[in-house]
C-alpha cells in the first residue's frame, strides 16, 4: 500500500508548496475554535456559551471554504469568490460586535476575557481569509484599516475611554495585519513557484529548439552549396546530352563526386551531434545539479583515458541520468562514480528521492522525448524509450544498462562496458557495411545513368 510519504514525494515542488499552504489555512479554523471557542465553556454562562461557540464554529467553516475557493481562484480553476468573502466579512463583523457588546456588559474578568477573545479571533482570522480572495494589495490595506478603525469606534460607542479605544484599534491593527500579510505572502509564493516551474520548462524547450536550429544551420551550411552545384551541373549535363556532346558524361561524374562528398560531410555532422564527451558531461552534471540545490559528488577514474566510443556512450548515460534527477526527482543528493577495472568500466549514477525519480517501476520510466520521466510510474519495466535509447547506445560497445530502486530509498543507474570491445569495432563494422551498401547503390545508379547517356549519344 502507498503511504503518505510516497504521496508527498511524488508531488512536484510547486504542488508541495500549494498543498502546504492549503492545509495551513485549513488548520486555521481549528485553531480559531480551539483558542477562542472552547474557552467559552466554563467562563461564559449557558446558553450564551453554547450559541457563541456555534457561531465561532460556523465562522471557522465559512472561512475554510472561502480559503479553499480563493486558492482555487489563485490557481485559475475557479472564479473569484466575491460572495464568500463578503459573507466572511459580514459574519466577522456581526460576531465581533455581539461578543464585544457582551464583554462590555460583563462584570467578571474571566467572562469579559473569553468574549474579548472571540471578538479578536473572528476579526483576525476573518481578515486573513478575506485577504486570500483579494487581488489588489491596496484593497487589503483598506480592509485592515477598516477593521482596525471600526474596532476603535465600537469601543468608543460602548463608552470606553479614548486610551482604551486606541489600544483596541492598535491591537486589531497588529493582529489583522499579521494574518493579512500571511495570506498575501502565501498567494505570492504559490504564484512565484508555479511561474518559476513554467519558466524552467520553457527554458528547457528553448534549449531544445536552439539545438535543433543549430543542427539545421550546420546541415544547411554543409549541403546547401553542394546541392546548388549538383542542380547546376545536372542541368548542364542534360543540355549537353540533348546536343549529344560527350562532356555530359564528365559533368555527371562530377555530380556523382559532389553527391558522395555531401554524404560524407553529412555523416560527420551527425556523428559530431550524437557523440558526447564524458569528461565534459561529468563536470556539467555536477555544476547543474549543485546549481539546482542538489549535492552532487563525482568520483572515479580519468574519463579521457577511455576510448572515444565508450566515452560517448557513457556520456549519454550521465546526461540522461542528470535530466531525470532535475526534471522528475526530488533528490537532495546525487553521486556519480566511474570505475575502470581490468576488463570493464562501470558508471554509476545514484540519487535519493525515489518517489519520483525512480518511477516505482524498477527500471525508471522514461518520457517519449527520450528523457527518463519518473512520474509515469505505471509503465512496465523497460518500456521507456529513454532507457531503450541508452541501451542501444551501449550495445554498440557491447555494454549493458541496469536501472532501478535501491533499498526503497534511492534510484540507481549502472552502465557496464567491457574494455575489450571498447574500440566499438562491432558498431563501426555494422555502420561501415551500411555505408558500403549505400555507396555501392549510389555507384550502381550513377553507372546506369552514365551508361544511358553515352548510349543515347551514339
Amino acid at each position: 500500500m502507498r503511504g503518505p510519504g510516497a504521496w508527498w514525494r511524488e508531488k512536484s515542488t510547486p504542488a508541495k508548496v500549494e498543498a502546504y499552504t492549503r492545509w495551513s489555512f485549513h488548520s486555521f479554523p481549528l485553531i480559531e475554535v480551539g483558542a477562542f471557542g472552547v474557552p467559552l465553556f466554563g467562563n461564559v454562562p449557558m446558553p450564551q456559551a453554547g450559541w457563541l461557540f456555534t457561531l465561532v464554529c460556523a465562522h471557522g467553516v465559512l472561512g475554510a471554504l472561502t480559503a479553499a475557493r480563493a486558492l482555487d481562484w489563485v490557481r485559475g480553476s475557479r472564479e473569484q469568490p466575491l460572495r464568500l468573502t463578503w459573507a466572511v466579512g459580514a459574519a466577522s463583523v456581526l460576531i465581533g460586535i455581539v461578543s464585544f457588546v457582551l464583554a462590555d456588559r460583563e462584570a467578571l474578568d474571566s467572562t469579559a476575557t473569553a468574549l474579548g477573545g472571540v471578538f479578536g479571533g473572528v476579526m483576525v482570522f476573518g481578515v486573513g481569509m478575506i485577504s486570500l480572495g483579494i487581488r489588489s494589495r491596496r484593497s487589503v490595506l483598506y480592509l485592515v484599516a477598516g477593521f482596525s478603525v471600526g474596532s476603535g469606534v465600537l469601543a468608543l460607542v460602548l463608552g470606553a475611554g479614548v486610551t482604551d479605544a486606541l489600544a483596541t484599534a492598535v491591537a486589531a491593527l497588529i493582529g489583522t495585519s499579521f494574518f493579512a500579510f500571511t495570506a498575501v505572502f502565501s498567494v505570492w509564493l504559490i504564484k512565484a513557484v508555479y511561474e518559476l516551474d513554467a519558466a524552467r520548462e520553457t527554458r528547457a524547450r528553448l534549449a531544445v529548439a536552439e539545438e535543433r536550429l543549430r543542427f539545421g544551420r550546420d546541415l544547411h551550411d554543409v549541403i546547401g552549396r553542394n546541392l546548388a552545384v549538383i542542380a547546376l551541373k545536372s542541368e548542364l549535363a542534360v543540355q549537353l546530352a540533348r546536343r549529344e556532346r560527350p562532356e555530359a558524361v564528365e559533368q555527371m561524374i562530377e555530380v556523382q563526386r559532389i553527391a558522395q562528398e555531401s554524404q560524407r560531410e553529412v555523416r560527420e555532422v551527425v556523428r559530431g551531434y550524437r557523440e558526447a564527451d564524458l569528461g565534459v558531461e561529468l563536470a556539467g552534471a555536477q555544476g547543474v545539479l549543485e546549481a539546482a540545490g542538489i549535492a552532487c559528488s563525482v568520483d572515479g577514474a580519468d574519463a579521457a583515458a577511455l576510448p572515444g566510443e565508450v566515452q560517448s556512450a557513457l556520456a549519454w548515460v550521465v546526461r540522461e541520468g542528470t535530466t531525470n534527477v532535475l526534471r522528475h526527482g526530488n533528490a537532495g543528493q546525487c553521486a556519480v562514480t566511474l570505475r575502470v577495472m581490468e576488463e570493464q568500466v562501470v558508471l554509476t549514477v545514484e540519487n535519493d528521492g525515489l518517489g519520483v525519480a525512480g518511477g516505482g517501476d524498477g527500471d525508471g520510466s522514461v518520457a517519449g522525448d527520450g528523457s527518463m520521466a519518473g512520474d509515469d510510474a505505471k509503465r512496465s519495466v523497460g518500456a521507456g524509450s529513454g532507457l531503450a535509447g541508452l541501451r542501444e547506445r551501449l550495445a554498440v560497445v557491447d555494454g549493458i544498462l541496469e536501472a532501478g530502486p535501491v533499498d526503497g530509498e534511492a534510484f540507481r543507474v549502472v552502465a557496464r562496458v567491457p574494455l575489450a570491445s571498447g574500440d566499438g569495432s562491432g558498431g563501426r563494422a555494422g555502420s561501415g557495411a551500411v555505408l558500403a551498401s549505400s555507396s555501392a547503390s549510389t555507384a550502381e545508379a550513377a553507372g546506369a545513368v552514365v551508361g544511358v547517356v553515352p548510349g543515347g549519344a551514339s
